[in-house]
């Protein structure tokens, strides 16, 4: 497994496809932290959405009109003190 931060897999893709068309994963990262994995696509590993197509078809599952736009989403007013505070607390 390659793991490669995203400004390496951006700069060099064509490589790193290279390498997962042989059959390695590589894990994108960014700052040091894992943010998704490139596989070699095969029979047995349809995408999600090719997948679930038949109980789409059916009707049993209804797959999402929409991305979530993070923009979107209303803030929770939560009791208690600010998460930044407990952090700066934790930190001492």
């Amino acid at each position: 497994m390659i793991h490669a931060g995203v400004k390496e897999i951006k700069n060099h893709l064509s490589r790193f496809l290279a390498r997962v068309k042989a059959g390695e994963e590589v894990v994108i990262t960014e700052r040091g932290k894992p943010i998704a994995r490139i596989v070699k696509e095969t029979e047995q590993r349809r995408a999600v959405y090719s997948a679930l197509f038949d109980l789409v078809e059916k009707g049993i599952v209804v797959l999402p009109g929409k991305s979530i736009d993070k923009e979107e989403i209303p803030a929770i007013e939560a009791p208690g003190k600010p998460v930044s505070e407990m952090v700066v607390e934790d930190r001492r």
